[in-house]
Order: structure tokens, then C-alpha cells, then sequence
């Protein structure tokens, strides 16, 4: 939930207050889990990070996930990210060749054999035509700038459970 308080979940449907056709969430933040999969210099750049991309299957094949992702593409240059980011599942080579269709470029696949989402890629940031309007009411914010000794690990989001 905190991503959605954070206001870094949307939906995207054809009209406002119509079905949700999709959701996307976007944010400034490595997973904790994969937080050693991306050097100390990839993490220096800005970036906004792709995660939980899901469309409707009534819109497979449509082209809504490429537009969605032009958006969080737009979304982060506005913001001045260099970069667009995602990790997929290691074993899930339908969605890498997808992300790759995208302009994605495969950055590493981890090694390690528990770690399942460690196919790492990444596409510069860019201003795009994606034919949304932004109904959020808020114009995207700057990124901050980075501290001089580069960003912090994120904190862990495990959720606490009250005794």
C-alpha cells in the first residue's frame, strides 16, 4: 500500500471512470531485494523504475503496454531521469523479448538460481507521444538531486505485523 499512498500507482482506462484497462507502478525506487543486481554506478544515475505492468487481457495485443510504457518513459524524462528501468522474471523469455520490442536493452541476467527476478534492462528516459491524459492533477516532480555520496540502499518494505 505504500505505493499507492506514495501516488506511485496509476490506472489507465479508456475514459474517466470507466473500467481500468491497466496498471503500472512507477518510482524512484531499486526493490530492496534487488538492490545489489544494479552496480553502484547504474544506481548514481537517475532512474525511474518500472514495476507490476498489467493490462486487461480484453487489451492484449493492442498496443496499451508499449503506450504505458512510452508514458513512464515520458513520465521520467520530465522528472529528469536518464533512464527507464525494469527487472522481469529470469525464466520468462516471452517478456524479455517483449521488453526488448519496447527498446528495452537487456542490461545483465543475474546468476544466482533464488534470485527469479533478475533480468535486468533498461532505456534512455524520453520525451513521447503516448496519447494519455494525465487525469492524476499533478505534474510529474522532479527527481531530487542525489546526495554526494550517491543514493542510500531503500528501505526494507517487509510489512510489520502488530503482536
Amino acid at each position: 500500500m505504500a505505493s499507492v499512498w506514495a501516488g506511485e500507482v496509476f490506472l489507465f482506462g479508456e475514459s474517466a471512470g470507466g473500467d481500468p484497462a491497466a496498471t503500472v507502478t512507477l518510482d524512484r525506487v531499486i526493490d530492496p531485494e534487488l538492490w545489489d543486481l544494479w552496480t553502484p554506478e547504474e544506481r548514481a544515475d537517475p532512474a525511474l523504475y518500472v514495476h507490476k505492468l498489467t493490462v486487461d487481457r480484453r487489451y492484449a495485443g493492442s498496443g496499451l503496454g508499449g503506450r504505458i510504457l512510452d508514458w513512464a518513459g515520458d513520465r521520467a524524462a520530465r522528472q529528469g531521469a536518464r533512464w527507464l528501468r525494469l527487472d522481469a522474471w529470469t525464466t520468462n523469455a516471452g517478456l524479455h523479448r517483449y521488453y526488448l520490442r519496447q527498446g528495452f536493452q537487456h542490461v545483465r541476467t543475474t546468476a544466482d538460481p533464488d534470485e527469479v527476478s533478475g533480468w535486468l534492462a533498461q532505456r534512455p528516459a524520453r520525451i513521447a507521444r503516448h496519447g494519455f491524459v494525465d487525469r492524476t492533477g499533478c505534474a510529474p516532480a522532479r527527481l531530487t538531486p542525489r546526495s554526494p555520496e550517491g543514493p542510500q540502499r531503500p528501505p526494507d518494505r517487509t510489512p510489520q505485523v502488530a503482536d
